[in-house]
């Protein structure tokens, strides 16, 4: 059976050779290993708080839990700082105003309960800015005095006072996100508002609103004595006839 290719298509095809070193075409898409380097993101590491998690979730680090850690108090450097006290990535907040204070996981799982039964049904994204990273360890009742530590008992977190514990960001109304903050407020020890972003930070329990952070730590101004002018007790005409009560 005869072929209906012309000829000179055979030869034209024939004469076609494959370079040994063909010439690459320039990539649209990055290298993988460059991809791969640039999506790496660092261990252990919690976008969304203001205390190292050390791994494990913000309830529970992966911690030795026979390692004893001692009570200690919040951290708040010499001279006051604003940390933790602002609403970072919310819209709504919610801050702790009486006193610093341990927490345990505990209350905090049943704060978050609290907020997500409340908001059931409505897009929204809830940011914990505290992680429970610090061990409690107690002795049974009635144990007399020495013999140790005691043992493992819950974790906690230990909030300093005016801190950001909770924030709230999403298609919500305020008045509900009062709500839902209120209700875990109820659940939570010590005294707790609601903070909007955008309010002005605290630095110990003074709100720096109209007033900087360094008019705080300016020495006082002093005032000559000779300007100081004593108040003169009031003293009412009925309090004067008044007999006292040790005479006859």
């Amino acid at each position: 059976m005869r072929s209906n290719v012309p000829s000179c298509l055979v030869g034209a095809f024939r004469s076609l050779r494959i370079s040994q070193a063909p010439a690459a075409r320039p990539s649209i898409l990055p290298n993988a290993s460059i991809v791969s380097r640039q999506i790496q993101c660092p261990q252990n590491v919690r976008l969304f708080s203001a205390t190292a998690s050390m791994a494990g979730n913000w309830l529970e680090p992966s911690i030795n839990r026979k390692k004893k850690m001692m009570k200690g108090r919040p951290r708040v450097p010499t001279g006051g700082s604003t940390k933790g006290t602002t609403v970072m990535w919310g819209d709504y907040g919610l801050r702790m105003t009486d006193h610093h204070r341990r927490i345990s996981a505990q209350q905090l799982k049943i704060a978050e309960d609290t907020i997500k039964q409340r908001l059931r049904g409505q897009k929204y994204r809830l940011y914990k800015r505290v992680c429970c990273n610090v061990g409690v360890f107690v002795s049974g009742n009635e144990m007399r005095m020495g013999k140790g530590k005691g043992s493992f008992d819950h974790w906690a977190a230990r909030v300093a006072v005016n801190q950001i514990v909770l924030e709230l960001k999403g298609m919500i109304h305020e008045q509900v996100a009062r709500d839902a903050f209120r209700l875990a407020g109820n659940k939570l020890p010590g005294q707790w508002e609601f903070v909007l972003k955008g309010e002005p930070p605290v630095v110990g329990i003074t709100k720096l609103d109209g007033v900087t952070l360094e008019e705080l730590k300016r020495p006082r101004r002093k005032i000559p004595a000779e300007s100081v002018k004593p108040i003169p007790p009031e003293t009412s005409g009925v309090e004067s006839q008044r007999t006292p009560l040790d005479l006859p």
